[in-house]
């Protein structure tokens, strides 16, 4: 059996962003457009170039504005003619990436363009201030696995994590304080990113004052609900000499399912598949996580992200907090500069697509007044971080 790291044959290409913003009114197809062309011109590729397309959680008509461009209107628009091509929902939120990767390792495809498009942000607007929910409207049954969360009020997932938080809390004594110290990097950051969405300053103050969403998460602590589209295109790593913009190698990329599938039915409530992806991802890997030069972590709210430092290894078990405190290590000159481009808390949820971008931008020296010192050449990037979750080491080629 090879032992071969088949990951390592592929490359990140290029990338791109569409307008990223609160309630911008456009459909989502054009904003897919408008990243996809952008992401063609970084990698130097025409369009005839793509031969693979992949998305994750392919198309969804609820929630609305969740994901609601299909591959094949993609397919369409772009005219591509595709030897390969992949989505669902089935799968961790890095699943369109890890299978472009072995699409192109094992000769499917040449070029993979994987993309992730929102407009929640939009799609709220227009509900005319209704929102989704589990139990879903007063007339209806609940459904799915609402069933389980719904008699006991756990609507949101700021409910669920709020659970694990307030376990995670009893168990080793962290404070808010502490736990503020990941929302107000991000808006530090945010606030040097000219796409960045929330760039005015966050106080301490602030944080503290702001309502409690879900104990003991305040309103800092949620990501935020935009619209917008982000593409990676993934390259055989034979066409790396004929790119126009620096690639990226792939270390290592993983999205392992271990345990169980859910929120609340754990053995252990502040443990989750975080642990499991990062045991899986340094056992594709010679590097360390002292090797990590910037790490880029899942932070649909900020408490996961704390789970992501535990997991990667970067501290000890129920060390995250004392390792955040006071926000000098995360920070962009600090021993581990995270959320780089403002997370998602201030940047924006793309469903941690946005955080492959940004990890790319920092390998290739291009953050411009966000850009991390000391010339970084590995970068770890998290996305999920409840019940299902993925991890990639990126590297500087």
């Amino acid at each position: 059996m090879s032992s071969e790291i088949l990951e390592r044959r592929a490359v990140i290409s290029g990338i791109g962003q569409s307008a990223t913003g609160r309630r911008l009114g456009r459909t989502p197809l054009s904003l897919t457009i408008e990243a996809i062309l952008t992401a063609l011109d970084d990698a130097g590729l025409d369009r005839s170039d793509i031969d693979g397309l992949a998305c994750w959680p392919g198309y969804k008509e609820e929630p609305v504005g969740y994901s609601s461009v299909h591959m094949t209107d993609v397919k369409e628009a772009m005219r591509f003619e595709l030897n390969w091509y992949s989505a669902g929902s089935e799968g961790p939120q890095m699943a369109s990436i890890i299978n472009a990767c072995m699409a192109v390792a094992s000769g499917q495809a040449k070029h993979v363009l994987c993309y992730r498009t929102v407009n929640e942000s939009s799609a709220a607007a227009a509900a005319s201030g209704t929102h989704s929910s589990l139990v879903g409207a007063a007339s209806e049954r609940v459904s799915g696995f609402g069933i389980w969360q719904s008699p006991f009020g756990a609507f949101s997932a700021s409910n669920w994590v709020g659970l694990i938080a307030s376990r995670y809390f009893h168990e080793f004594g962290a404070k808010r304080e502490q736990l503020a110290q990941i929302a107000l990097t991000s808006r530090r950051n945010a606030a040097l990113n000219p796409l960045g969405i929330y760039r005015e300053p966050l106080s301490m103050d602030q944080y503290m004052a702001s309502r409690i969403i879900s104990t003991p998460l305040c309103l800092y602590d949620c990501d935020i609900p935009v619209d917008g589209s982000a593409v990676v295109i993934v390259s055989h790593r034979d066409f790396a000499r004929d790119l126009k913009s620096k690639p990226i190698g792939f270390e290592a990329i993983c999205g392992p399912l271990y345990g169980r599938d859910t929120w609340d039915q754990q053995s252990d409530l502040t443990r989750f598949a975080a642990d499991d992806a990062g045991k899986r991802l340094w056992s594709r890997t010679d590097l360390k996580p002292g090797d990590v030069d910037v790490a880029e972590l899942y932070d649909g709210f900020s408490f996961l992200s704390l789970l992501w430092l535990e997991a990667m290894g970067f501290c000890g078990r129920g060390e995250a907090a004392s390792f955040i405190e006071g926000g000098h290590r995360i920070a962009l000159d600090g021993e581990l500069p995270i959320a780089t481009g403002g997370g998602q808390l201030s940047s924006g949820r793309l469903h941690g697509l946005g955080h492959v971008l940004e990890a790319v931008t920092q390998l290739r020296g291009l953050g411009g007044e966000r850009q991390v010192p000391n010339d970084p050449s590995v970068a770890a990037v998290t996305m999920g971080g409840g019940p299902i979750a993925s991890a990639a080491l990126l590297v500087r080629l």
